[in-house]
């Protein structure tokens, strides 16, 4: 027992052993030096961004080419994608009866005249017999009765007559009805443009009732896209625009770009020239129409792209799109003072091309995290490392 005894320290010289220990282990440490991060300024710069919205292109005047007479097509006399002037021979139709029709109802009209002339002649007979017979009854050579039968017969002729006016202008509507008819066999462009798929070929029976057209016409020497917004994003869009109706806020609208399918942009701008005058209660969003020359026919009827609609921020504050994060729905930037970092809410105007366009939270000059946020806290020693915002914005990669 007395061995095991004096193996064991005392209680109070262990605690005393354990300190002096501890003591020399933290005399041993290095302190970790600050987190090196790059910093830039909080510049001014004039800044322009896009809103886009998907859009649909149309020529500004699409006709559908239908026939007006049901019959088979006999010729087709131009081919799809041609350019068309108005009024020109598209299509024939048989006219196997129309031609007939329209000869008998010419002939009608031969007879109608010769019955005229025939009712002309009754006609003088009859006053003739009138004016001969008057002077005879007035010296009481003869009786009234005679007169009064010679006056009957005349005014007989004169109804003939009449009748035979009547019949000849039927006969006239008749032909010109037959004639139109057989001109409805020829189908001619209602409209200056470009042809469209061809639906119905040589043999082919078409008719006014028929629900495909026989194809479309497409005017594009200028072109309509359409584009919509939401009610809350109208809203927001009237609200920047100088004007007081909205007539004069669409006459102060910029100019606005085309991106084609292809991301390319095209090389006329267009100009917003109208907005429907009420939100659509299915899809709750207001329509606007673009207009856009099209020159050298790049564009077609059908065409699809993007409208993007400038905005300028002049003289906006700026910083990289890196040196932003959310917390809890608020944007938030960390702010160099005092070798630390202090996490400050900042309102954003918008982003754009890896910037954010700041609204307040900062002052121009101030030094701000540029990258690695992720890692900081407020009150952290950071060690600064004074870069450019462009310098920045240049190496972080495009967000889609």
């Amino acid at each position: 027992m007395r061995f095991f005894y004096n193996r064991i320290l005392p209680i109070p010289c262990f605690f005393l052993f354990m300190l002096v220990i501890n003591s020399c282990g933290k005399k041993n440490e290095v302190p970790k030096p600050p987190k090196s991060i790059p910093t830039v300024e909080v510049t001014q710069k004039t800044v322009t961004i896009f809103q886009t919205f998907p859009t649909t292109i149309e020529g500004i005047n699409n006709n559908d080419v239908r026939a007006k007479i049901n019959g088979y097509i006999t010729e087709v006399l131009v081919d799809e994608g041609q350019q068309v002037v108005q009024g020109r021979t598209l299509f024939r139709l048989e006219t196997n009866t129309l031609g007939p029709n329209a000869s008998a109802a010419k002939s009608g009209i031969t007879a109608a005249s010769a019955n005229i002339e025939a009712s002309k002649a009754n006609v003088n007979a009859a006053r003739i017999e009138v004016e001969k017979l008057q002077p005879l009854v007035d010296k009481g050579i003869i009786s009234n009765v005679q007169l009064e039968t010679a006056k009957a017969n005349l005014l007989r002729a004169n109804g003939q007559l009449s009748q035979s006016n009547a019949a000849y202008q039927q006969a006239q509507a008749n032909y010109k009805s037959a004639a139109a008819t057989v001109d409805y066999s020829i189908i001619r462009a209602p409209i200056s443009g470009i042809l469209g798929k061809i639906n119905f070929r040589k043999g082919a029976l078409v008719g006014p009732s028929d629900p495909t057209p026989i194809t479309s016409i497409s005017d594009t020497r200028q072109l309509y896209a359409y584009f919509s917004m939401n009610e809350a994003e109208y809203l927001d869009f009237l609200s920047e625009i100088k004007g007081v109706s909205v007539k004069d806020k669409i006459r102060n609208l910029p100019l606005v770009e085309l991106v084609l399918a292809n991301e390319s942009i095209y090389p006329q701008k267009g100009k917003i020239t109208t907005v429907t005058g009420q939100i659509d209660p299915t899809t709750g969003s207001i329509q606007f129409r673009v207009s856009f020359p099209n020159p050298n026919g790049l564009l077609t009827n059908g065409n699809t792209g993007k409208i993007r609609i400038p905005k300028q921020y002049s003289e906006a504050m700026v910083v990289p799109e890196s040196a932003l994060y959310e917390q809890q729905g608020n944007v938030f930037l960390y702010k160099i003072v005092n070798d630390s970092v202090v996490a400050t809410k900042v309102n954003v105007a918008a982003r754009t091309n890896n910037m954010g366009i700041i609204k307040d939270g900062v002052k121009v000059g101030e030094k701000i995290a540029a990258q690695g946020v992720g890692t900081l806290k407020t009150g952290m020693k950071v060690n600064t490392l004074l870069t450019t915002t462009d310098s920045i914005i240049s190496t972080l990669k495009p967000k889609f």
